[in-house]
């Protein structure tokens, strides 16, 4: 029986990290090629903000080609010049309802918010947990509290 593989992307944080450490952009098709090797993927949550523009919908419809459900937040600007955008609390609510149905849950990113919540379903589901990130800009709480974690390298960038 082909291992039940659950994968959520924190597209913001994945895009500001592979930008800032390797000015390149994650490449999701290798990246998909590669988790499906382990396994079938059954969730396949990618996290954005809308903001209405046509690079930013060709790519999301690009992740959706792929094989991703894309879930979209609307962009706030704040009167002070600050951004909101968050989605750390709904792949937390998405992870935690996965994590009853399969056998491995796949995080793209790199916030340390999220090492509660990959302890918390090991200990409640004994659910198998992998982090992906660029090692520089990946919370080290978030690397400590996954089962295995995968650089991010030139091997997954465009």
């Amino acid at each position: 029986m082909a291992t039940k593989i659950a994968v959520f992307v924190d597209v913001q944080n994945i895009y500001y990290t592979t930008r800032d450490a390797y000015q390149k952009q994650f490449n999701y098709r290798k990246f998909w090629q590669h988790l499906s090797a382990q396994g079938e993927i059954v969730i396949a949550n990618a996290y954005a903000t809308e903001r209405h523009d046509a690079q930013q919908q060709k790519f999301q419809a690009a992740l959706k080609h792929i094989g991703f459900n894309v879930k979209l937040k609307p962009f706030i600007q704040r009167s002070d010049g600050s951004a909101k955008g968050d989605w750390d609390v709904g792949i937390t609510i998405d992870v935690l309802y996965a994590a009853e149905h399969v056998d491995l849950v796949v995080l793209l990113s790199g916030d340390g918010d999220f090492d509660l919540l990959l302890k918390a379903i090991k200990d409640k589901h004994k659910v198998n947990t992998q982090v992906y990130g660029v090692p520089s800009l990946t919370a080290n709480s978030l690397i400590n509290a996954c089962d295995e974690f995968f650089e991010i390298d030139k091997s997954l960038l465009q």
